[in-house]
């Protein structure tokens, strides 16, 4: 096998773990992310589960990023940096401008002291020359976008829209220092999340990732790679991915992202996604891969209908790409997120590289015996979860039924004199799936108001955040227990 170092399968036992977004810590950032892992640690969880950490736009969707290899300025802990004598104390006016995902521009004013040490700007140059393939592109998609107050790249001028050289050599030579701090802000994300990573594995924790399909239209990938998607020569889309109608929606989903050229992609022998594969994998132990069913064919709309229902489906290469990816990675370290409307087609290629689906317990209880989401029906190769930041709480949840299928659900469970959530907890622990995940929402029982997404709208969303004072002093234990229990 060419490529990378055998990697260990991070199913190859059973294991739990919780959901929980870094954004959703007392904090809001990776400041707490050490106690969080103690916590995890202490209630016998192996897995902490995360959303996509890239940088977000201002609707906060970790779904829809300004960058697929970026890491979200907003989760940088400025404290823990000045802890470790990289910046001094910030002032209040310095601390809002990090708060508000500006950390480039704090960088900035503190490159003196930033490089001062030999040592750290010793790591500094490796990590951009690691990392120069897209941070370059990425360091001046920020700029300029600053620049342009904020607007996205196919409304900038014409000679920065289509990437005339001499333009952006002008502007490179010009705020060279804020090109510099942007990537210092790279950096130190990277350096954050790894000492993360180290910390989780000392304690027996992988960290587990999430990877949407498709890119957001304005992020520096489209900007900097638009012969690798579907765009016209002022940079729009010609199409746009979604989802066809369905039970849930009368005209389907119109997400806006720009489709790929696959043939472009199979022309360079799948390059940007080798690289977008291996900058996740330098991040987490196993990730997952957003409407992986994009991979065998995907609804492609006219960028100018309204809605979803005027698409169609269009072949994707996905048995090449896997192929390809296969040759560094034995076995894939991805997760299918395989939910919804599945053809054969799709389920094939999925179990052809031996990815692990996905289960939701609260997808269960809809129908008959036969339901796939039913714990009497799961196969060890799937990650089975209470619900997911797209669902309600399970409380929620469970509240929100009619008290014909609530009763189908208390039948299904036997009757259990636990309160909800516990017996789905239960249920999912029990399943014969490698890997259990619960939100944290469920573990401390909470009702929907705590709810982390609701598809289809876009106030409010992204936005929840626990409480350290809302953990019982019995839960890490109860957590042990019943992992214990059920062999986990």
């Amino acid at each position: 096998m060419a490529g990378e170092a055998r990697r260990p399968d991070p199913l190859a036992e059973r294991r739990c773990g919780v959901l929980l977004h870094p954004t959703s810590l007392p904090c809001g950032d990776l400041g707490d992310a050490p106690r969080f892992l103690e916590f995890l640690a202490e209630g016998r969880q192996q897995v902490w589960q995360v959303l996509p950490l890239g940088p977000t736009h201002e609707d906060r969707s970790p779904y829809q990023c300004l960058s697929s290899f970026a890491g979200e300025p907003r989760l940088l802990n400025h404290r823990l940096l000045t802890e470790w004598g990289w910046l001094p104390l910030l002032g209040a006016a310095e601390q809002a401008l990090w708060r508000d995902g500006r950390a480039s521009r704090v960088c900035a004013a503190h490159l003196t002291t930033l490089r001062g040490d030999e040592e750290r700007l010793g790591r500094f140059h490796a990590f951009y020359a690691l990392q120069a393939h897209w941070l370059e592109d990425y360091a001046l998609f920020r700029l300029l976008r600053d620049l342009q107050g904020g607007r996205p790249w196919w409304e900038w001028p014409e000679p920065l829209r289509d990437r005339h050289p001499s333009a952006l050599t002008e502007v490179s030579d010009r705020y060279s220092e804020l090109l510099e701090a942007i990537a210092w802000e790279q950096f130190l994300f990277d350096v954050q999340w790894r000492t993360i990573r180290d910390y989780a594995a000392v304690r027996g924790i992988l960290l587990f990732g999430d990877l949407p399909i498709f890119v957001a239209h304005d992020s520096a990938e489209v900007w900097a790679g638009r012969d690798y998607f579907d765009l016209d020569p002022r940079g729009h889309p010609r199409f746009v991915a979604g989802v066809p109608p369905d039970a849930f929606s009368e005209t389907g989903q119109r997400w806006g992202n720009p489709l790929y050229r696959w043939e472009r992609h199979e022309a360079d022998d799948f390059r940007w996604w080798v690289e977008r594969i291996r900058r996740q994998l330098e991040l987490f132990d196993l990730v997952r891969i957003d409407h992986f069913r994009g991979f065998e064919s995907c609804w492609a709309i006219p960028a100018d209908a309204p809605d979803a229902r005027s698409g169609e489906w269009r072949k994707a290469p996905g048995e090449a790409l896997f192929d390809t990816l296969h040759e560094s990675y034995d076995p894939l370290p991805l997760v299918a997120e395989d939910l919804g409307i599945i053809t054969p087609e799709v389920e094939s290629l999925r179990r052809r590289y031996r990815l692990p689906g996905m289960k939701i317990l609260q997808f269960a209880f809809d129908s008959d015996a036969a339901n796939p989401y039913l714990p009497h029906n799961h196969e060890p190769c799937f990650v089975v979860y209470t619900g997911t930041h797209d669902n309600d709480t399970t409380l929620g949840w469970y509240r929100s039924l009619d008290e014909a299928r609530r009763g189908r659900v208390q039948e299904y469970l036997g009757y259990p004199g636990e309160p909800m959530p516990w017996p789905m907890i239960r249920a999912a622990l029990g399943s014969v799936a490698r890997l259990a995940i619960v939100p944290m929402q469920d573990w401390l029982a909470l009702d929907g108001d705590h709810r982390m997404n609701v598809p289809g709208t876009v106030e409010g969303n992204w936005r929840w955040r626990m409480e350290w004072s809302w953990l019982p002093g019995d839960l890490p234990g109860r957590m042990a227990g019943l992992a214990r229990l059920y062999g986990r």
